[in-house]
């Protein structure tokens, strides 16, 4: 096993980026549910530190989740962050109240104390908080390392505890020297040492998956996208000729895309690959469907089906391997049985039957995008696959804003085709996140050829992001937009207006269903 560090969840919505500040570190980390008992984190040597995530609850609530207050006697470092910063100096004598000045964003800190922690730190630096409660009534025992306007307890320290404190957020953007204040703690604190790579990773899901899977058969769903794909290379890896591939033509793809796949998977990678054509299928059982989490949830349980039915035909199957990642699970439901709030269904996460029928193998669950992508060059694959661009399990049926039916799917079809036509000619592409058409619930009025019309409008969806969190629009050349535009209310017959989407994620989600 690698160095670990334990990161408790309380149900922020930024646990998944502290994991990734760390294993930015080449540091190995585990994300547990925050009441992980003191024996499984003791019976681990491997733990060199804890962190304690934030969370939404003020820990003076009755039913605010809450550690193990015996974590504290382990002997090894404890961060907390925010909430975790709240509980650990609650537990050790503090008082934690509603405050009347609350702080929200950018942030200016004062470091008020010289202390490991914050080497190498600038005196004045900017952090960015997000809080409503704060520490009064500070022990003896503790250190004051840091301070705000409204938060005399900005950072602080248990010496004799090895607990530090911090109310603002190390692990965002927009506390620019925060990737070096968890360098510190990482390093200089847990005395870490930072040999945990992508390759490692590879050799220790290889095993897990062969101790998962035993003898038996797994059946991949493959789309063709980064993920799917890097997990059936991982998985064939792992047990070979044991897995069975799977790609299901929803009806909701993209132009192109079922060739594309069949091409790629069914002769290029020695894959044994089978396509299931359950178009006709998904798109009948959408009829008459135009309530969002219906549409993923509808689709989710037609591709269980699907599989169960191709399943039999295989034979032998008991594992259904997906490419889910952390981004799914943390806005599908509360990670880690942690109480982090759920913001849309995901066709692999949220919308899964109960009587599955199969045990699931999800070895990328905990990885970010980029992540991914570098693992998928770790094992050797075509940069093609690598750079493809995010597309949703649920395809183009939450790209087209109300019912789904053949027509909508044509007109979104030709005009997203459209779009990556025109955008793959930009040297830029490759800073594009993604890059799509959206078919909207709305007519206007128009002209074409003297001739009035009354046909549908269409938004551009264009965002530059690093792991799909947080996303800004990007600015695409005026005349890229320009031809875009027209050659849509051209080409595509039933489109006559393209508006721009120029939103940030959040408040909005980088896809409009």
């Amino acid at each position: 096993m690698s160095e670990t560090i334990a990161i408790l969840d309380f149900g922020s919505q930024y646990t998944q980026l502290i994991a990734r500040r760390v294993r930015e570190n080449r540091v190995y980390c585990e994300i547990l549910t925050h009441d992980t008992s003191l024996n499984e984190l003791s019976s681990n040597p491997d733990i060199k530190g804890i962190i304690l995530s934030g969370g939404p609850s003020g820990v003076y609530e009755e039913e605010a989740p809450k550690c193990d207050p015996e974590i504290f006697e382990l002997g090894i470092p404890i961060l907390g962050i925010c909430y975790g910063m709240q509980m650990g100096c609650e537990i050790l004598g503090a008082e934690v109240l509603s405050s009347s000045k609350r702080e929200y964003g950018d942030t200016s800190l004062e470091i008020t104390s010289k202390n490991v922690l914050f080497e190498g730190i600038t005196r004045h630096t900017q952090v960015w908080m997000s809080h409503g409660d704060r520490v009064e009534g500070l022990p003896q025992e503790f250190e004051v390392l840091a301070r705000t306007e409204s938060s005399p307890y900005a950072a602080v320290s248990h010496p004799g505890k090895q607990f530090y404190g911090l109310q603002f957020h190390p692990e965002v953007t927009h506390t620019p020297e925060g990737s070096n204040l968890l360098n510190n703690f990482l390093f200089q604190i847990c005395k870490c040492k930072g040999d945990w790579t992508l390759s490692s990773f590879i050799e220790t899901q290889i095993e897990a998956i062969r101790q998962q899977v035993g003898n038996n058969r797994v059946v991949c769903g493959l789309s063709g996208g980064v993920d799917s794909s890097v997990v059936a290379i991982l998985i064939h890896k792992a047990i070979g000729d044991q897995l069975a591939c799977i790609f299901v033509d929803n009806g909701v793809l993209r132009e192109g895309e079922r060739e594309q796949v069949v091409k790629t998977f069914g002769g290029q990678f020695n894959l044994d690959f089978h396509l299931a054509d359950a178009a006709d299928r998904f798109i009948d059982r959408l009829k008459g469907v135009t309530e969002p989490e219906e549409k993923r949830i509808h689709i989710g349980h037609e591709f269980i089906d699907v599989f169960k039915e191709k399943a039999k035909e295989l034979k032998g199957l008991k594992f259904l391997a997906q490419g889910t990642l952390y981004p799914d699970i943390i806005e599908s439901r509360s990670a880690f049985g942690g109480p982090s709030s759920t913001i849309k269904s995901h066709h692999n996460v949220g919308g899964l039957p109960e009587d599955l029928g199969f045990e699931l193998v999800e070895p990328l669950k905990y990885l970010f995008k980029d992540e991914v992508r570098n693992l998928g060059r770790e094992l050797g694959m075509p940069e093609e696959i690598i750079q493809r661009q995010p597309f949703p399990g649920p395809g183009l049926a939450i790209r087209i804003i109300g019912e789904v039916t053949r027509e909508r799917l044509k007109m979104l079809r030709e005009a997203d085709a459209i779009v990556q036509e025109e955008v793959r000619k930009l040297d830029s592409h490759k800073n594009i996140w993604q890059s799509f058409a959206v078919l909207l619930p709305v007519r206007s009025v128009g002209v074409m050829g003297d001739k009035r019309t009354y046909e549908n409008a269409c938004a551009l969806r264009i965002v530059e992001s690093t792991d799909g969190m947080t996303a800004k629009w990007f600015p695409l050349p005026s005349d890229t937009l320009s031809r875009i535009s027209n050659r849509i209310c051209n080409e595509v017959h039933g489109i006559n207006r393209v508006v721009l989407d120029i939103s940030s994620k959040p408040p909005s989600t980088i896809e409009w269903e």
